[in-house]
């Protein structure tokens, strides 16, 4: 058998740095009042003897887990099919690293996983939250603010009367409906006149933000050029089907995302439409893994989808070490507004 050295003690750093115990316990869980000079001596010990601190004890000092919840309510086979929430999840990852501290992974299956993620966010666990792919119908909202943990939403919020807490929440969501007006612009630009949309799911803020982008342009005028989907290739095949059997001339497709597009993009192969001869296609977010593998590649609509997933995380960070985390994210005292949007550009390739 292989026997386990023990593991250094405080008191063990102590001893090496020739200082208190008391004082190794300031400079290792970030407290004050310790001499520069005597915490790099700390800092040093810590390093020749690869002390680790006990996050329990650690925890009781600081008030803090170093710990953050990432909350997406969908389904596990929807996440990691989609390459959206691996960018996102990228972005998120990459900023609570740089400030030390651990992604905890929270999906909801199913209704009854919503009481879970509630029950572990007001167990203690984690510092707070962030939280997206929200529906209009979830719970997650009010259970967030019950657990009272400092949150930020991806994604515009707009659930019920307000009364969910969410009324002064603190979100990060790019120009959804900016965006879509560019797209149908773009389209218009080009000389086609029967543009159809296949909406993404419109239970959720984008999909209705990027809806309206495109009334914006196109009005009111011709309800059978809209279709909805569900963000998903299959739903773009389905609802481009749906099109072409009640408009057969359509020439141009807005697509609420590129997977989306993808499926659109299948059919009309296989209904002899040629693109962007016959139907233009332009799609929503610049999924590079997707939109520069279709056939043909992909015009669309760019949102910095790592970026977005980085601001989040930021921002709750930012919270956590300005209160402690003891209360909401709300409108900063230094005039940063609750919603943060970021914006979007238009990227040409052959499709459209």
């Amino acid at each position: 058998m292989t026997e386990t050295a023990p593991r250094p003690t405080l008191e063990a750093v102590a001893a090496r740095a020739g200082v208190s115990r008391a004082t190794v316990s300031r400079v290792v869980n970030g407290g004050d009042g310790v001499r520069e000079r005597l915490a790099e001596r700390v800092r040093r010990a810590v390093d020749e003897l690869g002390y680790v601190p006990n996050q329990a004890a650690r925890s009781l000092v600081t008030k803090r887990h170093d710990a953050v919840a990432v909350v997406i309510a969908e389904p596990e086979a929807r996440v990691f099919a989609d390459p959206f929430f691996a960018v996102q999840l990228r972005g998120i990852s990459k900023e609570l690293t740089a400030h030390d501290s651990q992604l905890v992974l929270l999906l909801t299956e199913g209704r009854e996983d919503h009481a879970r993620v509630g029950r572990y966010l007001a167990g203690g666990h984690v510092d707070g939250a962030l939280v997206f792919s929200l529906h209009l119908d979830d719970p997650l909202p009010s259970l967030v603010r019950r657990a009272g943990v400092p949150t930020v939403f991806g994604g515009r919020p707009d659930w019920g009367d307000g009364t969910d807490g969410t009324g002064e929440a603190v979100y990060v969501d790019s120009d959804n409906r900016g965006g879509a007006r560019e797209a149908v612009r773009h389209l218009v630009a080009l000389g086609r006149t029967r543009i159809a949309h296949i909406a993404g799911a419109l239970d959720q803020t984008s999909g209705v933000d990027r809806l309206e982008g495109f009334r914006d342009v196109m009005g009111d005028g011709d309800p059978g050029l809209v279709a909805e989907g569900d963000f998903t290739p299959a739903g773009g095949e389905r609802a481009m089907r749906e099109l072409l059997e009640r408009r057969p001339d359509v020439d141009a497709v807005f697509a609420a995302n590129d997977l989306t597009a993808a499926g659109a993009l299948r059919v009309l192969r296989e209904t002899g439409r040629r693109v962007p001869d016959d139907v233009a296609v332009v799609g929503f977010d610049d999924m590079l893994p997707v939109a520069e593998q279709t056939d043909p590649p992909l015009t669309t609509v760019r949102q910095d989808i790592e970026e977005m997933g980085r601001l989040m995380a930021r921002l709750l960070l930012r919270t956590l070490d300005r209160d402690g985390g003891g209360g909401g994210v709300g409108t900063e005292a230094d005039g940063t507004p609750a919603g943060m949007v970021l914006p979007t550009t238009l990227v040409r390739r052959a499709s459209a």
